[in-house]
């Protein structure tokens, strides 16, 4: 290539279809970027880099669309089940180092992942999202099949906004409508709840479903699951709404994507209480007998899935009861367990792989965020500063909708630190998760200049992020990485 005069390209991003090329651009000045096209220039909008010949296009979705259409691999794909991972992103600028992580390992990646809560809180669309993975897919040169998942999907409303940006991985998130209460009713209340529920949506009655269940003993492998009458009435308590919820969001998708495939996950993860293997198996066998299959499912898990840290329980307990639920996933149809606030969580990593042999789908998403904090307390003491109060004053609100539980006066007072200690605090379990739910308000206050300071050092930032998601990876890994 002729010498781009006042830029610089990424190698990686290199790429020739149909006898033109295309490659990411670099202003030495502001560091901003151009997608570079030597040759046939139709459809984009740009300007003429004399020294190059080439077409110096900014990173505009109209821009994207073209190249998306002449670089096939640029788009989002449904993956099927196997190991797969999800990358959120809150900044839109994590992808290169996302990329850098999962290379060679074997695991499907997702780049393009946020959930609608995540998006309201960083003033994103779902277009951004999947815009700002694709960009990072480009620069580094990544061809093989990637997803985009539109996580905790709760209306259909939420669907269709993701569908119309192009997310092949969808989420449905039937929280709202479990009957937490039911865990605790006597059996009466529960009788009550039963009759009530919308057993026209539900396709079946009360007297179908418990000849189908009730007092049945399962074998599932080398455990057997019965369901009396307590256990199932609980579970249509609990579940019930839930799952015609689930069913009429997955007929809506299904509708939208007509013979275009792609990935459902269902979710029931943010419950007050951890899912049994008797609920999971009844959930995922009501599921199916109403025609939804989904590829993944993530259960409320004994223990606690806390933000942002390692998980906090007994792994004893947690390896036996996952065991149980990997079997009623491989005995329903053979879907992946889904590992929610997945990022962090060492400990289990290894637990996960082995029990489910492979099914498997962890998703990670504010654990970047904190790695970009990290480059900022190593290059820019005051602005980190910053962040840390801002985000001591905001974390009693913004933590109403996270499981955390951090203890603000075990956080340092930022002004008696000294700048070499700043990096620290983000390997201490309660900054950790002070700066995790606070980061809508960082964000609003302070985003364009931790912005101005990733793309500065962004090497650094992708280097901190691989570094740190090839710990996630290497335990689920398929392959050993290069």
């Amino acid at each position: 290539m002729k010498t781009l005069s006042g830029y610089s390209y990424y190698p990686d991003s290199l790429a020739s279809s149909h006898g033109v090329t295309y490659f990411m651009a670099r202003s030495e000045e502001d560091n901003a970027k151009f997608l570079g096209v030597l040759g046939e220039a139709k459809g984009f909008d740009g300007f003429l880099e004399v020294g190059s010949g080439a077409l110096l296009c900014p990173p505009t979705p109209e821009n994207l669309t073209v190249l998306r259409e002449r670089l096939p691999w640029l788009k989002a794909q449904a993956l099927g089940v196997q190991t797969t991972a999800g990358f959120g992103d809150r900044l839109g600028l994590a992808t290169p180092g996302h990329v850098q992580a999962v290379q060679g390992t074997g695991i499907a990646p997702i780049f393009a992942q946020q959930s609608v809560r995540e998006n309201v809180r960083t003033r994103r669309t779902p277009q951004q999202v999947m815009d700002d993975a694709t960009w990072g897919v480009f620069q580094t040169g990544w061809r093989q099949p990637w997803g985009a998942d539109a996580d905790h999907l709760k209306t259909t409303e939420d669907i269709d906004s993701f569908f119309d940006a192009g997310f092949t991985f969808f989420t449905i998130d039937p929280g709202d409508h479990v009957d937490n209460t039911a865990q605790t009713d006597s059996l009466g209340t529960l009788r009550e709840k039963v009759e009530r529920l919308p057993w026209d949506r539900l396709r079946a009655t009360p007297a179908e479903i418990k000849l189908t269940y009730l007092d049945l003993g399962f074998q599932i492998e080398d455990q057997i699951i019965t369901l009396d009458e307590t256990t199932l009435l609980r579970a249509l308590a609990k579940y019930g709404r839930a799952v015609a919820h689930t069913v009429k969001m997955a007929e809506h998708l299904a509708a939208r994507a007509g013979s275009q495939s792609f990935d459902l996950e269902i979710s029931v993860d943010e419950t007050e209480t951890p899912t049994s293997p008797a609920e999971h198996f009844f959930v995922a066998s009501e599921l199916r007998r109403l025609g939804i299959n989904p590829g993944s499912l993530a259960p409320r898990f004994v223990g606690r899935f806390e933000k942002g840290v390692d998980y906090i329980g007994d792994l004893a307990e947690f390896e036996r009861e996952f065991a149980r639920h990997a079997a009623i996933a491989r005995h329903l149809g053979g879907y992946r367990l889904s590992l929610h606030s997945g990022s962090d969580k060492f400990s289990i990593y290894s637990i996960a792989e082995a029990k489910t042999n492979g099914l498997l789908h962890l998703k990670t998403a504010g654990t970047s965020y904190l790695e970009a904090l990290r480059v900022v307390g190593q290059v820019d003491a005051g602005l980190f500063r910053k962040i840390l109060q801002l985000a001591i004053e905001r974390y009693e609100v913004d933590r109403a909708s996270y499981h955390v539980s951090a203890d603000l006066s075990k956080v340092s007072d930022p002004q008696r630190l000294a700048d070499a200690e700043l990096p620290e605090l983000l390997d201490q379990f309660d900054a950790r998760q002070v700066f995790h739910v606070t980061f809508g308000a960082t964000l609003d206050r302070f985003g364009p200049s931790l912005c101005s300071v990733l793309r500065d050092h962004e090497d650094t930032y992708y280097n901190f992020l691989a570094s740190h998601f090839k710990k996630h990876l290497a335990p689920i890994q398929k392959q050993p990485s290069a």
